[in-house]
C-alpha cells in the first residue's frame, strides 16, 4: 500500500532549492514551489514511474493543484 507521506518525501527528493518542510499533502506545488519547471515536471514523473510503476503524463500534472491530488492519481493507477 502506498504511503503519501513517503510520496511526500520522494517529490520533495525530486527538488534541489526547496526545503524538505515546505511539502506536505495541500502544498499547491505548481504554484508554490518556486523551484517547479518544465524539468521538475519531467523529475515527478520519472519518480513516479521508477518508484511507483505508474506512468502519469502532463496533463496530469496539469489537472494536480497540490500534492495529494497528484497522489490520488498515482493511487488510481496502482
Amino acid at each position: 500500500m502506498m504511503d503519501i507521506n513517503d510520496f511526500i518525501k520522494n517529490f520533495a527528493a525530486q527538488f534541489d532549492d526547496t526545503d524538505a518542510s515546505k511539502f506536505t499533502s495541500q502544498t499547491k506545488f505548481r504554484a508554490e514551489i518556486e523551484e517547479w519547471d518544465s524539468l521538475k515536471t519531467l523529475s515527478v514523473i520519472a519518480m513516479v514511474d521508477d518508484v511507483y510503476n505508474v506512468v502519469i503524463k502532463g496533463d496530469d500534472i496539469r489537472n494536480s493543484n497540490t500534492i495529494e491530488d497528484l497522489f490520488n492519481i498515482v493511487m488510481s493507477r496502482k
